[in-house]
Order: C-alpha cells, then sequence, then structure tokens
C-alpha cells in the first residue's frame, strides 16, 4: 500500500525474491512525498532534494538485477552546501573533508578547524558503530546496541548519552555559528537540536560522504524505480484509496478500496504508522501498533516551490539561510507555532553541478514547522508564513523576482490532508529522546501478514532510510514464507499488495 520510495523499494525486493506484486496508490504515480510541481522550466521538487547514502539504491537496483545508472543520472555536488548568517559570514563544506576543513579555517580560525576535525571524526566513529546494529539490522536491541559499545567504549564518550545535540555541540564548538550548524542535522529526521540526543550528530557523516543531484530531479528516481518494477513484473493502480485493511482471524487478507476488495496473502503498508493506531483502515489495524511507537510526532515544514530570478548573494545548489538565535525557531515550534526566528534551506534546483543558470530559475524553501491536525491552513496563516520566509531572506539581502504566491506554498495541514493521520509530521515518531530510535515500530506488525515500509518504520525518517526499511520488510516476509500461501487469484486483481493507504 503506497507507492513512495519505501513502497517502490518494497515492490522491488519483494519481485525480486518471486513474489506477484500489486502496488495500489491514491495519487496519480509513484513518489509520495518525493513530489514535485510543474513550472515553466519543468518540475518543481518540493519534497526531498538530496540523495545521500549512495550505496543504498545501488544495491537496491543491483537484488532487482540491474544498475543504478543504467536508469538514473547522477553529479555528484562538490559543495555540499552553502551557509549564511546575519553577520554576513559564509561556509561552505565540501564532499573533500580536506577542504571543508580548510573552509572552516578561513571561518573560523585554527581552533574552529581543530574542533571541526575532532567533530567529524566523532561522527564518523558513530556512523560507522551504529550503520550495522541500528540501519542495517531489521530489529535492533537495546542488548545489541549495548554490546556494540561494549567493544569499544570510547563510543559511550562519543554518544555524550546524557546530552541533547545542542549540549553536546557546545562542549565541542567555541563558535555559536557551528553549533547552529552541526545543530540543524536534527532537522533531518524532524527534531529540535535541543530536544535530539547527541548521537544524531552522526546524521553529519552521512552527509559528509557525499551529495548528489539527480538529473531531472529527486522525482526521476521514483519513476525509474517505477520503471525498474513494471520490468520485474509488478503491476501498479493508481488513483485507488484504500478504505480498509481486511483482515480475518487476526491475519491481513487484503484491502477496501472504491473498486472492491483486492486479496493478498500478505500486505505491506507504506504510510504512516499512526493512520493504523488511529483506526484510519479498520478497527482491525488498531492494534498493529503501539501508540507509543508513533508519539510524539516530528516536525512539519512549510515548502514554497516556485520559479523566479534571485538577487543577491551567489546561491549553490543547497544553502542555508540561519535565524540570529535558534532558540527563536525551536521554541515556538515546540509550542505548536510558527518559527518566530527560521532558519530556511534553499535549493536552487537548476544550480546542481555547479551550473549558474541566467534567467528564471526554480526554488524550493523549506522552513520547519509543527505537527497539526488541522487539514487546511488559513489565509492569515499562509500570509505569516510568506511574510517571515521573505522577510528573514531580505535581511541576508536575498530577494526574488517576482515574489511567490501563497498558491505556491505546502503548509503542515497539507501534509496532514495528503498523509492522513501524520498530523503534518514527515517524519513519523519524534527523535527525541536517547531511546527514541528504538521505540520506532518495525518491519511486522501485531498482526500477521501486514507489514510496514517506509520512512514511518525502523530504521527511520529519509529516503534512504525509507530504502532501507524494504530490505527489512523483505527479509522479514522470507522469514514469515512458511505461513504464507502462493499467491492466489480472486475475484479482483490480487498478489503481494503495497498499494496505498489514505495516509502515503
Amino acid at each position: 500500500m503506497g507507492a513512495g520510495v519505501g513502497g517502490l523499494a518494497a515492490a522491488m525486493r519483494l519481485s525480486a525474491a518471486g513474489h506477484h506484486v500489486t502496488v495500489l496508490e491514491k495519487a496519480g504515480g509513484p513518489g509520495g512525498k518525493m513530489r514535485t510541481s510543474p513550472s515553466d522550466a519543468g518540475p518543481i521538487d518540493i519534497g526531498p532534494t538530496v540523495l545521500t547514502m549512495r550505496w543504498v539504491f545501488e544495491d537496491l537496483f543491483r537484488a532487482a538485477g540491474t544498475d543504478l545508472t543504467d536508469h538514473v543520472t547522477l553529479t555528484e555536488d562538490t559543495i555540499l552546501a552553502r551557509h549564511w548568517w546575519h553577520d554576513g559570514s559564509t561556509l561552505d563544506l565540501f564532499s573533500d573533508p580536506e577542504q571543508s576543513a580548510k573552509s572552516v579555517w578561513g571561518f573560523a580560525g585554527s581552533k574552529g578547524e581543530r574542533q571541526f576535525r575532532a567533530f567529524s571524526n566523532r561522527a564518523r566513529r558513530l556512523f560507522e558503530a551504529f550503520q550495522g546494529p541500528m540501519m542495517e539490522t531489521a530489529q535492533p536491541s537495546s542488548m545489541g546496541l549495548a554490546l556494540r559499545v561494549l567493544k569499544t567504549p570510547r563510543l559511550i564518550m562519543d554518544m555524550a548519552p546524557l546530552h541533547t545535540m545542542m549540549q553536546s555541540l557546545a562542549r565541542q564548538f567555541d563558535d555559536p555559528r557551528l553549533r547552529q550548524l552541526y545543530g540543524r542535522y536534527a532537522t533531518y529526521v524532524g527534531g529540535s537540536p535541543f530536544g535530539a540526543p547527541a548521537l544524531l550528530s552522526l546524521i553529519a557523516h552521512s552527509e559528509a560522504l557525499g551529495v548528489w543531484s539527480i538529473k531531472g530531479g529527486m522525482h526521476a528516481l521514483a519513476q525509474a524505480m517505477e520503471t525498474v518494477a513494471q520490468s520485474m513484473g509488478v503491476r501498479f493502480a493508481y488513483h485507488q484509496t484504500v478504505k480498509s485493511i481486511l483482515t480475518h482471524d487476526g491475519k491481513a487478507t487484503g484491502v477496501q478500496t472504491a473498486d472492491g476488495n483486492w486479496m493478498a496473502d500478505c500486505v505491506v503498508f507504506n504510510g504512516d504508522p499512526a493512520a493504523l493506531a488511529g483506526g484510519l483502515l479498520g478497527q482491525s489495524t488498531r492494534r498493529a501498533v503501539s501508540k507509543s511507537s508513533v508519539e510524539p510526532r516530528s516536525l512539519s515544514a512549510w515548502v514554497w516551490g516556485f520559479q523566479s530570478t534571485p538577487n543577491g548573494p551567489p546561491l549553490a545548489h543547497h544553502n542555508v539561510f540561519f535565524g540570529k538565535n535558534p532558540k527563536e525557531e525551536f521554541d515556538p515550534l515546540t509550542q505548536g507555532k510558527m518559527p518566530d526566528d527560521p532558519t530556511l534551506y534553499i535549493c536552487a534546483q537548476d544550480r546542481g553541478g555547479g551550473h549558474i543558470p541566467t534567467g528564471p530559475e526554480r526554488f524550493e524553501i523549506i522552513m520547519n514547522g509543527a505537527p497539526t491536525h488541522a487539514q487546511t491552513a488559513t489565509t492569515k496563516e499562509k500570509e505569516l508564513c510568506h511574510q517571515r520566509t521573505f522577510h528573514a531572506l531580505k535581511q541576508h539581502g536575498l530577494t526574488f523576482g517576482p515574489e511567490p504566491k501563497v498558491q505556491a506554498l505546502t503548509t503542515p495541514a497539507d501534509f496532514n490532508a495528503l498523509f492522513p493521520g501524520s498530523q503534518g509530521s514527515l517524519y513519523g515518531r519524534s527523535p527525541h529522546g536517547m531511546t527514541a530510535g528504538l521505540k520506532r515500530p518495525t518491519a511486522r506488525t501485531r498482526i500477521r501478514g501486514l507489514y510496514l515500509v517506509g520512512g514511518g518504520a525502523h530504521p527511520g525518517a529519509g529516503v534512504p532510510m525509507a530504502t532501507l526499511s524494504a530490505m527489512h520488510v523483505a527479509g522479514a516476509i522470507a522469514q514469515d514464507q512458511t505461513s504464507i500461501l502462493p499467491s492466489r487469484r480472486t475475484g479482483m486483481p490480487g498478489g503481494m499488495s503495497t498499494g496505498s493507504s489514505p495516509a502515503e
């Protein structure tokens, strides 16, 4: 259920394992949160904008009997991101770590460079230590993680288990600008650096390993995954909203749409698991996941997608314009409000690979938002977002001609409507707390034959993590297949369903 990146990857892996797979999706095409908006210059990415952890996708396409680069054109970004502060300072981080170190030296002096190198080494150790027992393990356990730490005791100091990310960064960097920069990585998984554990500093290493842009935008990856899956025999049925998941004797047996019942030997749900806990797919699936595995909720976002001509500082492909005080961004968010002093991410989509376009360009601007139960945002909220976004950029000297209208804005309420049950959260459960990563639901649910895939499930949010979750769900089904009968024909099309619930 769902043709987001997790559902697409699951369809590829399950088909490669010999299953007959049907994908049901309520939208008119693949991608899920990997969305686009039309413009005269072509589709604008208004979802994820970067490909990191490239090996995850190479492994997926190899499992499908093909090569990633046969289906998408990748260009590595030399500049990972360009960062801007209100004091006029700017800092580029590069794919070459030595070039980044030199850049930090020019920005924060020799002490800043030493601290940058120490932080980078720490993030690398954490990433390498937890890549296997956490990200690549289907059911991580506190015992397994503890054994990993015991093998390398210095990891305890690296993890700083009693500190939040911001507390840890305050001990590692004297320069508050560098604390603010690396605190931003908590938002990659929908958290605040004032609540996320220091362990999440490892996210910085995943980006330092390389950032790639895809010709045609990130949506081209979803289209490539669909094409490969179709070549493997996967059937896609679009405009199919799932009303409920069917169960019998405590086992998932299919799904119900407006077209009728689609029977299946197992159902893979690529939506926010909170939709199950909330009973949006039937009362019988309420017990599929625990409430503690989907609450509290992560951040949402206010997202602009538009075509315009920029005026002001020279933009890179990926840019971050920081607010003056991170507390004035995250304190309102914890209260369910719009940031008073937002940090803004800008993807200048036509500047991938260092290209400098002339004339109008395509842009995505993201401001962090609080989750919401609302289905629509008010005109006042949209106008306030417009004011805070473009006023903040003007303070950095950046303007757009013309500025986009509010019709170019996707709000947290819009995300809640697009992905019911999510409260607009883009990353599932909140990452706050040292054990938050162990509380996410894993591939198996409490209902036999019903499985989870995508950013709301383990190992977590983000395109690479959602793709890894497909490996976990395929493994779980393989282990359980002794209780799965061969796919059978029914009155309606059947097979292994990974189609869209109202939540994907």
